[in-house]
């Protein structure tokens, strides 16, 4: 029989199992950062929030993403993506549960801090467990199925968040529990999933590493494309080392342009529409979720083109990203339908490049610091979004149009930065995309598969 390997084969029933599974965690985050934006109003009213106290509430996920990612992103390369992958699921059930009991603000906020943690955890192993078992072909499409689970989590969250406005004034209590319930089938599922090949063999554990290959690909599994992956030390200070520096900054400061405007609109979604004149009361959020539909379709879009380049869509998405944002800034009252469309334009070319969220920290590190780098920058990026959630009430509280060509400006400077910096990695293996060289070790593989 015939070698299989992992970076050359097809995707099998597996490889979509461990992506949908993952994509599950990417569900579970959309639906948590998300319906805070329904529950918020409801939450600020019930406990006469400041401006100031809802913006520390809504931001205090993002926060702990920060830490979440930072530390258990190392974790993950020291201990194995197996435990962070089952223990961040279980966390989001317990957490999800004790917002329902919430009796202060206060209390809420440690919540929803310690959610982000959880949430900065899952954000680092997932990309990366999917990456990882992804073969070079289909790793860019795999990996925008797993990330837009995170827009089709967030579209749910304003879905249920609707249908429970007519609960009471307790229905923002049922709104921050109900993510305990796609949690828990989430736990169920991932029960099983198989360690990463890559980290057992750079951790010396071949047998297990053959093993698990075995079980994917068959009797004549092929190790040899994953232990050229796999040659390296898992140290938090070799993301910052050589070309890897460049590579660090290249993907906190794309990842922080991408999700500063995101998160601020997401999070006030209906309070912006109904300073646009959008809909009035409960018909907001029906707004909200129309728009969802099509961020959700965005992140669908980038499985038709990241194959055709990650830098060029990268830059894409930035450039469109800006037009409709300035749009409505400018313009002085557009029409309800013009308002529609710009927010869609905007999140159908914003959500297009998500997938490089996931896809670049995975492609630019390797093995022994692959979940570190994703974690890292999971974490620094929480800092534009924080700032984002923060400062959103405080400028809508100003104006919605200053509030939209601020974030217009921050996909400008996205768009600079990923100009200058974005390398280009399609085609290419983890190994040879995530080497010191890369386009070096690809050139080297092309010319020995012409001999």
């Amino acid at each position: 029989m015939a070698n299989q390997s992992l970076e050359h084969g097809k995707p099998s029933k597996t490889h979509w199992l461990i992506t949908m599974y993952a994509g599950g965690g990417e569900f579970c985050d959309g639906y948590i950062l998300s319906i805070i934006g329904v529950a918020l109003p409801l939450v600020t009213g019930t406990f006469s929030m400041s401006g100031t106290a809802a913006g520390v509430l809504g931001s205090a996920s993002l926060v702990g993403m920060f830490f979440g990612g930072l530390i258990f992103g190392y974790v993950t390369d020291r201990i194995g993506r197996q435990k962070v992958y089952l223990a961040d699921i279980a966390a989001f059930i317990l957490l999800s549960a004790l917002q329902f009991f919430a009796a202060d603000p206060w209390q809420l906020t440690v919540l929803r801090f310690l959610m982000g943690i959880a949430i900065g955890a899952d954000f680092a192993i997932a990309a990366t467990i999917a990456s990882e078992f992804a073969p070079r072909k289909s790793r860019g499409p795999l990996l925008v199925v797993m990330v837009t689970m995170w827009s089709l989590g967030a579209a749910t969250a304003y879905v249920a968040g609707w249908a429970m406005l007519s609960i009471g004034d307790d229905a923002w209590r049922w709104m921050l529990a109900s993510s305990a319930v796609p949690a828990a089938l989430i736990l169920l599922l991932r029960i099983g999933t198989p360690e990463s090949p890559r980290w057992l063999l750079s951790k010396g554990r071949t047998e297990e590493a053959r093993e698990v290959l075995r079980k994917m690909l068959g009797p004549g599994a092929d190790l040899s494309d994953v232990a050229a992956d796999c040659d390296s030390r898992t140290r938090y200070g070799d993301i910052f080392r050589g070309p890897y520096l460049r590579r660090t900054v290249f993907v906190c400061v794309f990842w922080a342009c991408q999700l500063l405007p995101i998160y601020a609109i997401t999070t006030y979604q209906p309070t912006i529409l109904h300073s646009l004149g959008l809909a009035e009361g409960n018909a907001s959020y029906l707004g909200s979720v129309i728009i969802q539909v099509f961020f959700v379709l965005g992140s669908l879009s980038g499985a038709l083109v990241v194959n055709k380049g990650r830098r060029r869509l990268l830059l894409w998405s930035f450039g469109i990203a800006a037009v409709p944002l300035f749009l409505l800034g400018i313009l002085g009252n557009p029409a309800t339908w013009l308002v529609v469309v710009l927010f869609a334009v905007f999140g159908i070319a914003s959500f297009s490049s998500q997938c490089l969220q996931a896809i670049y920290p995975s492609e630019l590190f390797p093995t022994g610091v692959r979940a570190t780098a994703n974690g890292f920058a999971t974490g620094i990026s929480r800092i534009g979004a924080a700032i984002g959630t923060y400062g959103a009430p405080l400028l809508l509280a100003h104006s919605t149009r200053v509030t939209m060509i601020v974030g217009g400006v921050i996909a400008v400077l996205g768009l600079v930065a990923s100009f200058a910096l974005a390398p280009e990695t399609t085609g290419m293996t983890l190994a040879e995309s995530s080497s010191a060289t890369g386009q070096a070790a690809r050139r080297a593989r092309v010319a020995q598969e012409v001999k």
